[in-house]
Order: C-alpha cells, then sequence, then structure tokens
C-alpha cells in the first residue's frame, strides 16, 4: 500500500545517528593515582590496627601481677599521692587511708583495690584516682558535709559520730572543734546495724532542709538550736527543736520552713521583751494559730499565778499578751491585706 503523500516524514535527531566511538583506555598517570589512594586506605587500616593491638596490650599489663611486670616497668618509683578534695580530708589522712609501700610504681598499683580504701570512710561520697605517667597519682575525693550529731553505743563504746544529709553516719575527720560545737544533736532516732555499718537515718534530707534555712535565713535562731528530736517525724510530720534557754518549738513539714521561721523570729522577740528568761513551748505546726505556753523560771511564781488563769482562754490577736503561768495563749498571724485588683489603681 502506497504511503499517502501529504503525509510529513517522521521527525529524527541526532541521537538516531549510529556512534561506534571505543571509550579511552584510563592513562598510566590516572592508573598510578588510583592505587596510591588504595595504598594509603590500606595503610590506614593497618595503623589503626596496631594502635588498637597496642593499647590492648598496655591494659593487660596493668592489670597483671605487679611481680609478674619488667624491672624497667617498675624502676620510676611514685612521688605522693595529689589531694583534689571538696572537703577537709588532708593527704596525711589519704597516707594511712591507702597504705602504699615506699618505693612502688604506678605500674604496681592496683586502682580499683584503692578506691575501695577510700570508699571505706563513710566520709567520702565519691573518690576518682588516676594515674599520670610517669610518677603521678592523682585522686579526686567529693566528701559528705555534716548537718547534725548523734551520741551512739557501737562497738561496744559510746562516741558521738556526725550525720549527712543522707542520713549516712560517720566519725569526721579533719573538723574543726568549733564547727562541731554548732551542729545541733539529733535525738528520737533508732540507729540499726547493717553490714559492719550504722544504717543511715531516714528522714535526713527533711532535717537538713530545715537546719540549712535556719542557718542561712535565721542565724541567731539556729545557734542558740541544741538538740533536734525525729520522734514525730514519721507519724505526725512534725520536727522537734529544743534550744539552750529551755525553749521548745515545733515545726510542721508540710509548711515551708522559712515562713515558719518568720513567725518564730517574731515571737522569740515578743518573748525577750516580755519574759525574759522564761521557758516556752511554742508550736508552729497548726498553720495560723501559734499556741504559745509559757512557764515561769520560779516555780513559785508559778504556783501564785496558777489560780488567775481563766476557764477558758479566748483566742487573741497576734502578738498576744505573753503571760507567765502555765497554760497555753494562743496567738494568731494579723489579717492579711486583701488583695487589689487592676481596677482599683
Amino acid at each position: 500500500m502506497n504511503r499517502d503523500p501529504l503525509q510529513p516524514p517522521a521527525t529524527r535527531t541526532w541521537r538516531d545517528i549510529p556512534q561506534p566511538v571505543v571509550p579511552r583506555a584510563m592513562s598510566p598517570e590516572g592508573k598510578w593515582r588510583l592505587a596510591k589512594q588504595g595504598l594509603r586506605l590500606a595503610g590506614g587500616v593497618v595503623i589503626a590496627a596496631l594502635l588498637g593491638w597496642g593499647g590492648w596490650l598496655v591494659v593487660a599489663s596493668l592489670r597483671e601481677d605487679a611481680h609478674a611486670l619488667p624491672a624497667v616497668a617498675r624502676a620510676t618509683p611514685m612521688k605522693l599521692p595529689e589531694l583534689h578534695t571538696d572537703g577537709v580530708l588532708d593527704h596525711a589522712w589519704l597516707a594511712r587511708t591507702l597504705g602504699l609501700p615506699k618505693q612502688v610504681s604506678l605500674l604496681e598499683l592496683d586502682l580499683h583495690e584503692l578506691r575501695g580504701r577510700l570508699l571505706a570512710d563513710p566520709q567520702v561520697a565519691s573518690a576518682a584516682l588516676m594515674r599520670e605517667f610517669p610518677d603521678r597519682l592523682i585522686v579526686r575525693l567529693t566528701e559528705r558535709t555534716p548537718v547534725a550529731r548523734v551520741m551512739t553505743d557501737w562497738q561496744g563504746q559510746k562516741r558521738p559520730m556526725l550525720v549527712a544529709r543522707d542520713g549516712v553516719l560517720y566519725a569526721g575527720t579533719g573538723y574543726e572543734p568549733a564547727v562541731i560545737e554548732t551542729l545541733p544533736w539529733l535525738d528520737g532516732v533508732k540507729l540499726t546495724p547493717e553490714e559492719g555499718r550504722l544504717r543511715p537515718i531516714a528522714g535526713m534530707d527533711v532535717v537538713a532542709d530545715l537546719l540549712g534555712r535556719a542557718r542561712l535565713e535565721a542565724e541567731h535562731l539556729y545557734m542558740n538550736w541544741s538538740i533536734v528530736s525525729l520522734a514525730h517525724l514519721e507519724l505526725d510530720r512534725r520536727i522537734e527543736v529544743r534550744t539552750r534557754d529551755g525553749i521548745v518549738i515545733q515545726f510542721s513539714t508540710t509548711d515551708g520552713f522559712f515562713r515558719q521561721l518568720v513567725k518564730l523570729n517574731y515571737i522569740m522577740d515578743e518573748l525577750t521583751a516580755r519574759a525574759p528568761g522564761a521557758r516556752a513551748t511554742i508550736d508552729l505546726s497548726l498553720g495560723q494559730d501559734v499556741p504559745v505556753m509559757v512557764f515561769p523560771t520560779d516555780p513559785a511564781l508559778a504556783e501564785k499565778e496558777r489560780p488567775v488563769v481563766p476557764a477558758t482562754p479566748r483566742p487573741q490577736a497576734f502578738p498576744g499578751t505573753f503571760e507567765t503561768r502555765s497554760t497555753p495563749t494562743l496567738f494568731s498571724l494579723p489579717p492579711q491585706p486583701p488583695k487589689r485588683s487592676n481596677r482599683e489603681f
């Protein structure tokens, strides 16, 4: 069948033209460059393998027995250990605790065992040892900080021990006696042996919060605190503080300590002004109302004042009138002014 003479021919492009071209072979210079790249890659792999093998040999040699080390490795004696601590422990304590022999070398040390000796003292919270060749041993310590004292009957003898924030008890080394004297004594705690030590005291983190807040915000009150009792902490969530001049204070652990210290500061000022030298009981654990029981120092005065006590004492506005009688007087904080809205300004 003949093609229609009016139909145009199909469009053709340069891609339809046969192109029998043979690719050019790689030049000798290109082959040499490719070979050098391969050699560099292989060399890098070999060097990395050698370094890893050498490091493994060093670690293995450090774990071997000291008597099996060559004499050359033990030829350099170690200097005195360097101590870095955030507490009060000194180099004399470090030397006694580590008990290193004279002329010992770094390679002869078992760092794991030495760290265990340091942590055996409860005063040390964490310890890290590092070799620095050829002759330096660096020791870094983090120490516990005491917040209170407690009298213990441990291993057949009574002795005072320090208590840290986490409840750990320890003898305490390196502290100035004046610093220890500022710490209050703990009462109402049960000490239980556990694995050759005394079990940490529960609830000391809350007690430490109270003592730290008092020392920071009301140091003049804190310095007069003598005994802190934890007898009512677990059941009633109360901490009892006894001062050196015979005042008993009840704190609540469910209310802010700062707010309670503000109330206590005000009441103590009133007591000092109106009943100097009198003993008293102050209960800050009841919120807004603060019962205060004031006891006169003279027993004869207490007997004389007893009949004057009304049968049903009425609450007074804080600060109330302090009376030297052995019945509680209720004090209430002054009412807070009403909050104003932005529209009132």
